[in-house]
């Protein structure tokens, strides 16, 4: 793994603050030992957050800029400064010291989960009339020995020693504007409060661990391709006593051959030949509820349009439903028999000037579709 603090963290050298601080808190998840179950998951996890500390303080991203970790000794980069241990590390992921890397919640109560995001793919036919999903994610979940309390079997709950109860600490921190006083979650008790006499041996006193959950989504019908779908308080699990983050499922829609959506309404278009559009005809029509049967005018002009009401997609709050717009596509024969030749000039010699009064609009396909676009 590389030892360049900016490619172990994944930005450029020029990255803002925030950039730092985002990319951290990715890869720290990635790589963090309760979900990441490599050997070298703990050392990887250190050098990642000894790169953040190093390049998320102004002077000490200046001396590593300047002089590399050599600029570091006896600072940020060498023996992880502020956070201390790699515990205090864990704790921080899990929200332990208020969540100055990962954002978890800094208040007086228990530190709330993370939220999650997965991705899931479906069909334009799904996307208009709604599908379910079933999937395995990792997520970390209550204890299942301890049930969230993070004490062993029969263990007493008493009062946090570090806190004094009230599930926060004050802290003494040097900024550019002086000495500040901020308050974070108690590290100890993550903001319960309260701690077991004795932690259980499953979750070591965190009340949270690692596992794969099955989940079940329903996608409803009318979603759009990137929408998310929120499933409230199904994300990680928070602290003892904590609110459990929420899950957002992201929808990716396929394309289709048949059919592209404009806001609500389904475009899609129909082939017939001249002589079924001079005379008239009935066509099947795809729908995304099956075939069905369309009256053609005779006279029907070359990208007409054909509306189906109420084919659309409907709206997700429930409020309006789409129309399906056909553009009528006509399909002019190549003549090469003497017959067809003859037959042609005759039916264009019986044709007098009013049969072609243009009916309805001639903008042409493309035109229609980036005018049903604009």
């Amino acid at each position: 793994m590389s030892t360049d603090f900016y490619e172990l963290l994944g930005v450029e050298r020029e990255a803002s603050d925030e950039e730092i601080k985002k990319a951290f808190r990715k890869r720290a998840r990635e790589l963090h030992p309760d979900v990441n179950k490599e050997p070298d998951a703990e050392e990887r996890f250190k050098q990642l957050a000894s790169a953040y500390e190093a390049l998320s303080d102004p002077d000490t991203r200046a001396r590593y800029d300047q002089y590399g970790e050599a600029g570091l000794k006896g600072g940020a980069g060498s023996d992880f400064g502020d956070f201390g241990s790699f515990q205090d590390l864990f704790d921080a992921f899990f929200g332990g010291r208020g969540g100055d890397a990962f954002g978890f919640g800094g208040g007086g109560g228990p530190a709330s989960g993370e939220d999650h995001l997965i991705q899931v793919t479906i069909d334009f036919l799904e996307s208009a009339r709604g599908a379910q999903r079933n999937f395995e994610v990792e997520l970390i979940g209550e204890c299942e020995t301890c049930h969230g309390t993070g004490g062993a079997p029969g263990a007493e709950m008493r009062t946090c020693n570090v806190c004094g109860g009230r599930g926060q600490v004050e802290q003494m921190q040097r900024t550019v504007l002086g000495q500040v006083m901020s308050r974070q979650v108690c590290p100890q008790c993550q903001g319960a409060k309260e701690i077991p006499s004795e932690r259980c041996a499953t979750c070591v006193g965190r009340g949270r661990t690692a596992a794969t959950q099955r989940i079940d989504v329903d996608i409803p019908a009318g979603i759009e391709h990137g929408q998310r779908i929120a499933l409230r308080g199904r994300g990680h699990a928070g602290a003892p006593g904590g609110v459990p983050g929420d899950l957002y499922v992201q929808v990716a829609v396929e394309s289709d051959d048949q059919f592209v959506r404009d806001g609500l309404d389904i475009i899609s278009s129909a082939r017939v030949t001249a002589t079924q559009a001079m005379l008239g005809t009935t066509l099947k029509v795809a729908t995304v509820d099956g075939q069905e049967d369309v009256e053609l005018e005779p006279g029907t002009q070359p990208h007409a349009e054909v509306l189906l009401k109420g084919r659309g997609f409907p709206a997700i709050n429930g409020r309006g439903q789409g129309d399906q717009r056909v553009i009528v596509e006509v399909i002019v024969p190549r003549v090469e028999s003497t017959s067809g030749r003859e037959a042609v000039e005759a039916l264009d010699n019986a044709l007098d000037d009013a049969a072609y009064q243009r009916q309805g609009g001639g903008e042409g396909l493309f035109g229609r579709l980036r005018q049903a676009f604009s």
